[in-house]
């Protein structure tokens, strides 16, 4: 994850030191899965006397009844995962058949010119006529597949549609925000020194804050007041103020000429030149804060507002996390433990919970309910972990370098309830409290989400030049909103604003 003051170039060699394969093994005590995805494999026979030595218990069973009950849940288990797997599998398949298909299709707008051999070589016809016949076999072979999986494993029917690009930076985004629902208004982070406040509606940016030296990491928005967070490369995390009323009147005036200059239509070019982004003018250039805070020795990675907003918690690269004052700067609690730098901290939006993520491969979840603090480390994962956010339900959900994603339950940390597994690794997540969706934003350029089971539900186009072209940084959920309910950014330069609709099929 982001970065200190330097470049993005020192970014990019940054991200592949850390994406090499740790040695440490997971630290997370051994229980009987309630869920495995297909990529785990299928349990061994030779294992089934551990499963039965962790199981075993007194009992009126014969032992010979128990015995064989053991061996036809095993069968069931193994038949089970081969039909889940084998129905990942074609999905994968058709999913990619169907993006090529949408790619040639583009392409194909213009009537292609005819080849002398199309004419005279009957064989070539018949070649093609028993390839489409081919086809429709798979396609019918994949429906009869997925028919016989139980409803649990049927998605909702999801619409995904990109609405607007909000520009503006000249280097890579690592995070966006959303404001309070009544302001519609996000906020971005990026490595061009740079926080940008987007008129949600219209793509106006509204301000542009200056005041860091070095990469803005993060960028946080108080729950009430209209104040915002930062922190920095530079060793600092500013609070800065921002009329989000007055900069709603500048997003009405610039949304009469707007016209829809920021809306996809599936042609619009993505890609912009320096000089492009330099002739974009900022309606408000702020460079000074009310409040800045410099507790820390190393690169701030995050910062957010604890519930209330009278709290900030920032997190680093020195393996620490300070609670300050949120009106004097005062540090209120230092929160020591992890073994490696920190990339990320989340606080509960309701509760005085405090979530911090490390490369050490664990999060920890800081509890200021009591005046005892309270600390409880999850382990699972193999590779750093780059995010753990609250989800509805004590639920929590965590991103690692290691391709997966985890669901755990707060009362039980012992083992994930959920584990999803993927082809690349993975950023800064959001749940969305509404939907119960996951939004997962990988280094591969792609954006999949999942329901908060572990189910898959789909993965964000990219076609048509649409989507992004670079590592995908963080995301955000803005359940309130009609227009955009999702946002991205990545190391493209670009922000983006996603509809997704689901509706439950019958």
């Amino acid at each position: 994850m982001p970065i200190d003051a330097s470049s993005s170039a020192s970014r990019q060699t940054g991200s592949q030191q850390q994406r090499q394969p740790s040695r440490k093994s997971s630290k997370g005590v051994h229980m009987i899965p309630r869920h495995r995805s297909h990529t785990e494999g299928s349990r061994p026979l030779s294992s089934l006397g551990r499963y039965r030595d962790e199981m075993e218990v007194e009992g009126v069973l014969p032992p010979v009844v128990r015995e064989r009950l053991f061996d036809l849940f095993a069968q069931i288990e193994k038949e089970f995962e081969n039909l889940y797997a084998s129905n990942l599998a074609l999905q994968e398949r058709v999913e990619a058949l169907t993006e090529r298909l949408e790619t040639s299709s583009t392409a194909g707008d213009e009537k292609p010119r005819e080849r002398p051999e199309d004419s005279t070589d009957f064989g070539s016809k018949t070649k093609r006529a028993a390839q489409l016949s081919v086809s429709q076999k798979i396609k019918t072979t994949y429906k009869a597949s997925t028919s016989k999986l139980v409803s649990s494993f049927r998605a909702p029917n999801t619409a995904y549609s990109l609405v607007r690009a909000y520009r503006g930076h000249r280097d890579g985004v690592w995070e966006v925000s959303v404001s309070r629902p009544c302001d519609q208004i996000i906020g971005t982070a990026s490595a061009d020194h740079t926080a940008k406040l987007y008129s949600i509606e219209t793509g106006a940016r509204l301000l542009t804050y200056g005041g860091h030296q070095g990469s803005v990491n993060a960028v946080r928005f108080h729950p009430s007041q209209d104040l915002v967070l930062t922190a920095s490369g530079d060793h600092t995390a500013h609070v800065w103020r921002a009329q989000f009323s007055q900069l709603s009147q500048t997003a009405d005036v610039h949304k009469s000429h707007s016209s829809g200059e920021d809306e996809i239509d599936g042609t619009e070019k993505d890609d912009l030149t320096d000089g492009e982004y330099g002739e974009m003018s900022d309606s408000v250039v702020l460079r000074t804060p009310l409040l800045e805070l410099t507790s820390h020795s190393d690169v701030l990675i995050a910062a957010d507002w604890v519930a209330g907003g009278s709290q900030v918690i920032t997190a680093s690269w020195d393996r620490a996390a300070i609670l300050h004052d949120a009106e004097s700067g005062d540090i209120v609690n230092v929160l020591s433990g992890h073994d490696q730098e920190l990339s990320d901290v989340r606080a509960h939006p309701s509760q005085r919970l405090v979530v911090t993520s490390s490369k050490d491969m664990t999060f920890r979840l800081w509890d200021f309910r009591d005046s005892a603090l309270l600390v409880n480390v999850f382990q699972g994962h193999t590779q750093p972990v780059t995010s753990a956010v609250f989800a509805s339900g004590d639920k929590m959900v965590s991103g690692s370098d290691d391709r997966t994603v985890r669901v755990w339950d707060m009362r039980n940390m012992r083992s994930p309830i959920a584990t999803i597994r993927t082809d690349s690794a993975v950023n800064r997540i959001s749940v969305s409290p509404t939907l119960n969706l996951i939004a997962i934003p990988h280094d591969n350029r792609h954006i999949r989400l999942y329901d908060i089971n572990g189910v898959r539900i789909g993965r964000l186009p990219r076609s048509n030049r649409q989507g992004h072209t670079r590592m995908v940084c963080a995301v955000s959920w803005a359940d309130e909103n009609a227009t955009c309910n999702l946002f991205s950014c990545g190391f493209d330069r670009q922000v983006l604003g996603w509809h997704v609709s689901t509706q439950n099929k019958e």
